[in-house]
């Protein structure tokens, strides 16, 4: 190959040195385009994780959101007041009230009984009167006032009774709820605390598992931002690619310049060859670099696979949580809930009963009062008409003293009437009290409570679907970078196409320049600005280390001129700290 580099004619070396430029330049072509739609599917990739990331800052925001209104403590709170209604007491309060009734019966039943006998002595009286004129209209009255006072003696009773049937309906109903309550309710309240704290837990694991994706996800975003860095070396193997198609042209200039023209075919031969080592050997290092550089990007790319199937995972752990156990958390606490709701309906009407029968006591109470007041007034009435009749009856001697003794007996037995108001009248603040602790306390009404249920379960499961909507956006987001990232290492396997190209572009320039580099010493002042001219082009110290390998530089007799070396200073100065 050498020896065809050094003898071929110019023509045959122009038509090679023409195919190498089509073949470069077909390399640097498809090295742009590549990595041009590699930084296209690595910055939609960025902005889609970005897009992931704030579906999991939504997620974060909806669990602390839910943390911070703490629906599970409303709940808890609410099941308490649940645990805090005592229906034994109110059951207990009934039986007070029932007890008091049944003690005030026996004193209308001791007035009843009175009643029967002033009735019975005012009859005696009107038979043993009815041969004296004036005492027949006494006897009418009197029994017109004994008949008032019973049937107000009877009126006292009925209300007695009613008040007594109301009590033992309550009793009765509120001893089943009662019951049913103690039954009940501490297995409904356990069931209910152990759905909010298997909740509370559930969106604890969502929590944990969401910062795990993030992790992952930010993780991915920081190698994307590596990759699209590391994504120069495509930039920087275009630039090689062009430095050596400007250097087989600057050669073609110089040859077909002024200087160039006086060259001898031995001459140009040799300058040619040095030229052809000059680019394969810039090729050789790009292509070496490229490799290397290349496989970290292709290396750090297939690592986004394993990140992805990991994000995946968990975002299929967070879903199957949210609609799977989420909604069976969900599903069971609507149960207890509803078993709640069923028992706290039953000791509402409970409460209202008891409130009832409360009231009805009061207005009881009320009407035994002003009873006592009129059957006082008969009593009253019937002592002094008695009296009356007794002085009348000592006036009249023999003939009115069985009359006399009839009406001492009205006195006596009207006198016990006194007796059992009093005590009726002592028993009545009894039966008030009785009445207030039968009344629910307000701040306890089982209607609150059941209110209270639904606004923690409404809460709760608003909260839900919050988190399910989010959850369904982290899963579209996830879908997408699993598909982007899929895209992205197809397209950038530089590998599998360019270093194959590059490859191919560095044998051929080793092939025309052969094993041997020609010796051109005696050209090196002629050659000095084509030197310069192709040494200015570089950006890479590496570069330029390489071409004075190949070609030293001219040794000069007197130095430099200082803004060349200045030049030439800040050129290295400005490559080294790029690359």
């Amino acid at each position: 190959m050498l020896a065809h580099a050094l003898v071929t004619p110019t023509a045959a070396a122009y038509t090679s040195g023409r195919d190498i430029s089509l073949t470069l330049e077909s390399a640097r072509s498809k090295v742009e385009e590549r990595f041009r739609e590699g930084s296209t599917v690595l910055l939609s990739m960025m902005d889609v994780l970005n897009r992931l990331l704030n579906s999991l800052e939504s997620v974060s925001m909806a669990l602390d959101n839910t943390e911070s209104s703490d629906t599970s403590a409303d709940l808890r709170a609410t099941v308490e007041s649940l645990t805090a209604i005592t229906e034994a007491n109110r059951q207990q309060a009934l039986v007070s009230l029932a007890q008091t009734g049944r003690e005030l019966r026996k004193h209308v039943s001791d007035m009843q009984e009175t009643m029967r006998y002033l009735r019975t002595f005012a009859v005696t009286v009107k038979i043993t009167g009815a041969g004296l004129a004036e005492f027949a209209g006494f006897a009418q009255e009197i029994l017109e006032r004994i008949y008032s006072g019973t049937d107000e003696v009877n009126r006292f009773a009925t209300h007695l009774d009613s008040l007594d049937k109301e009590v033992k309906l309550a009793a009765s109903f509120g001893a089943s709820v009662s019951k049913g309550y103690a039954d009940t309710v501490p297995a409904v309240a356990a069931a209910l605390r152990d759905d909010a704290a298997k909740i509370a837990e559930h969106r604890k694991d969502l929590g944990v598992i969401a910062r795990e994706v993030g992790a992952i996800a930010r993780g991915v975003q920081s190698k994307v931002a590596s990759t699209l860095s590391a994504l120069q070396i495509g930039d920087i193997t275009r630039q090689r690619i062009e430095h050596v198609q400007a250097t087989l042209a600057q050669l073609e200039d110089f040859f077909a310049g002024e200087e160039g023209g006086k060259f001898d075919a031995s001459a140009r031969k040799r300058l040619q060859n040095v030229v052809h080592h000059l680019t394969a050997a810039q090729m050789s290092d790009m292509c070496a670099n490229f490799h290397r550089d290349s496989e970290n990007v292709v290396k750090t790319i297939a690592s986004f696979d394993h990140d992805m199937r990991e994000i995946l995972k968990l975002r299929d752990q967070m879903s199957g949580e949210s609609s799977e156990a989420g909604g069976n958390f969900m599903r069971a606490l609507e149960s207890s809930v509803s078993a709640a709701h069923e028992i706290v309906k039953q000791v509402d009407v409970a409460s209202r009963q008891a409130d009832q029968v409360s009231q009805s006591t009061s207005g009881t109470a009320a009407k035994l009062s002003e009873s006592i007041a009129n059957i006082r007034a008969v009593k009253t009435d019937i002592h002094y008409m008695a009296l009356n009749t007794n002085l009348r009856c000592s006036r009249l001697g023999e003939e009115g003293r069985s009359i006399n003794v009839v009406t001492a007996e009205l006195r006596i037995f009207a006198g016990k009437l006194d007796d059992s108001a009093d005590a009726i009248v002592s028993g009545l603040p009894a039966l008030e009290a009785a009445a207030g602790n039968v009344a629910p306390a307000a701040d306890t009404g089982a209607g609150g409570l059941g209110e209270s249920l639904t606004s923690a379960v409404g809460n709760i499961r608003s909260a839900a679907n919050v988190m399910e909507n989010e959850l369904k956006i982290l899963a579209e987001n996830g879908r997408e970078v699993a598909t982007k990232i899929s895209l992205l290492i197809g397209k950038l396997d530089f590998q599998r196409d360019l270093g194959d190209v590059l490859a191919r572009c560095a044998d051929l320039l080793e092939a025309v320049a052969g094993s041997e580099i020609a010796d051109i010493s005696d050209l090196t002042d002629v050659i000095a600005p084509l030197d310069r001219q192709i040494f200015k082009h570089y950006t890479m110290a590496q570069e330029r280390n390489i071409h004075r390998d190949i070609i030293p530089a001219r040794e000069e007799s007197t130095p430099a001129p200082a803004e060349t070396v200045k030049a030439e200073n800040d050129e290295d100065l400005f490559a080294d700290a790029l690359f």
